[in-house]
């Protein structure tokens, strides 16, 4: 898989793409019409424009299967989730951490178990640290 920093940010619709690819490593686009369009409705032209697309950006890459094209990512989910959010902390928060952390907690959108979660990662990495 190759790096992520080198590739464009992702639109929404991207992501949604994306995250059926990193689900499933591998499908076609028709595979991929037919979960998006269950969801929420969504023309199985958009889809394939937008796979091309992300061939072209880099996102993705395919092989010839037995009934056409199959595509995989080409970075992982983990990476571009790293990479967007040191993106976001970067152009919305000014580079800090703190303030992408902030906002979550006074937003309100934390439950009382992801706040714990958090609580345990930061003590673990700080442990690491020492």
């Amino acid at each position: 898989m190759s790096g992520v920093g080198d590739l464009p940010a992702l639109s929404e619709t991207q992501w949604e793409i994306m995250n059926v690819f990193w689900d499933r490593q591998e499908c076609a686009v028709g595979d991929v019409w037919k979960l998006l369009n269950e969801k929420r409705g969504i023309s199985r032209n958009t889809v394939h424009t937008q796979v091309v697309r992300l061939e072209d950006k880099g996102w993705l890459k395919h092989r010839e299967g037995e009934y056409g094209f199959l595509y995989s990512p080409t970075v992982s989910r983990e990476d571009s989730q790293r990479s967007s959010v040191q993106r976001l902390i970067e152009t919305v928060f000014e580079g800090s951490p703190e303030g992408l952390v902030l906002t979550l907690l006074n937003g309100g959108t934390l439950s009382k178990a992801e706040a714990d979660r958090i609580r345990q990662l930061i003590t673990a990495a700080q442990r690491t640290k020492k």
